[in-house]
């Protein structure tokens, strides 16, 4: 629009241990050791007011580390009252829905209902085909990892930039990857290379839905939403345009003027960036993602597999299935995704020892000052001292 739980237990394990060996006589267990040492905190909290001092209205940051959170941020949710960020804000995640749809996919494919291997067309067929586009030479893999070569639905003239449309029509995604095929080539040959493109993910929910016979919105609600208990995740209900509460409002830079978009149809992001969360709830789901039975460890192991930097992103990005491997400052291992709608920009990951970090504006920027400073406090956070 990210492995290894077993650390984690093992450092809790750690801790019961010391205690044990000190003769801790209480019979209290010790408490879990709080995101961030607090000298780290104060430089996260730099790099918060820093974004704001770019020009974005909002920014909060959402850390958990040891089954803790800690949460601050800077800015405003709203411009016009200056009333702050709300603690537990829901926002637009943009293309993190991505993450929880390809998860569904590896899901079914573990109930032996996907093949990764096998050509789209098997599934779709007539779906896939176009200029230099062929469904029997696209598959699953391909779709998942933005190897195909299918070109950006979004640059179709009626998506491109025009937030009047955006915000009020309602768009079918099966329409929209036909006009986008029949209307643009393929831009290279499936497999030559990784560039992201969010006609992928449109499809890839078409698949979904084909396979189960159910909305992809009701099968990432049964699967994910409701076993992880993200109570403040939801996909918009067709012609939802207005966000639950609570939230901050959504801001873009559009003419040079900032310009609220809180109120959107997000039919044309579908089940390539259409969902709403928090960044607690975002925190959950990556943690049990990599660390626990979200998946089984043959699918994570395929999801994480092989990951190739993507050509029209931001080196440091390396894209597996709905999962990208992001390089930071520090020598970390860290898995997430990230998001961008119109309104709001967020960026998400956890790290081999567990700690999940998630980022939320609420405000979209093209000033690279603005957006460096984001990654900056995604960055500090992910590579603070606890």
């Amino acid at each position: 629009m990210t492995s290894k739980l077993r650390a984690s237990r093992i450092l809790v394990g750690g801790v019961a241990l010391a205690c044990a060996l000190a003769a801790c006589t209480s019979g209290a267990e010790p408490a879990a050791p709080q995101p961030l040492s607090d000298a780290s905190r104060a430089e996260v909290q730099r790099a918060l007011d820093a974004v704001v001092a770019a020009g974005i209205a909002g920014v909060r940051v959402v850390v958990t580390e040891n089954g803790q959170e800690w949460t601050a941020a800077a800015g405003v949710g709203n411009a016009d009252t200056g009333t702050p960020f709300p603690a537990a804000a829901r926002v637009r995640i943009g293309s993190n829905t991505k993450t929880f749809v390809a998860t569904v996919i590896m899901q079914l494919v573990a109930e032996g209902k996907v093949d990764l291997d096998a050509p789209i067309e098997r599934y779709l067929p007539g779906v896939v085909q176009g200029d230099g586009i062929d469904g029997n030479h696209i598959t699953v893999r391909n779709l998942m990892q933005h190897t195909s070569g299918l070109p950006e639905y979004l640059e179709m003239p009626q998506l491109d930039g025009d937030y009047e449309i955006m915000l009020t029509q309602h768009f079918n995604p099966a329409d929209l990857v036909h006009s986008a095929l029949t209307t643009m080539p393929a831009h290279f040959p499936p497999g030559e290379k990784a560039e992201y493109s969010n006609t992928n993910y449109l499809i890839v929910g078409m698949l979904v839905e084909k396979i189960t016979g159910n909305p992809y919105s009701d099968e990432v609600t049964r699967r994910i939403i409701t076993p992880l208990g993200l109570k403040s995740t939801y996909i918009p209900a067709p012609g939802e345009v207005d966000l639950r509460d609570p939230h901050p409002q959504g801001y873009e830079s559009v003419d040079g003027h900032r310009a609220d978009l809180t109120r959107l149809d997000t039919s044309w992001a579908s089940s390539a960036g259409a969902m709403v969360s928090t960044g607690t709830d975002l925190n959950r789901f990556f943690t049990a993602l990599l660390f626990e039975n979200l998946l089984n460890p043959t699918q994570l192991t395929e999801m994480q597999k092989n990951p190739k930097p993507l050509t029209n992103r931001p080196a440091g990005i390396n894209y597996a299935l709905g999962l990208a491997n992001l390089t930071v400052p520090c020598d970390k291992q860290v898995w997430g995704h990230g998001g961008s709608i119109p309104g709001f920009k967020t960026s998400d990951g956890i790290s081999a020892e567990g700690r999940a970090v998630t980022v939320m504006a609420n405000e979209r920027s093209g000033d690279p000052a603005a957006t460096a400073a984001l990654q900056h406090v995604f960055d500090t956070a992910v590579c603070a001292t606890s």
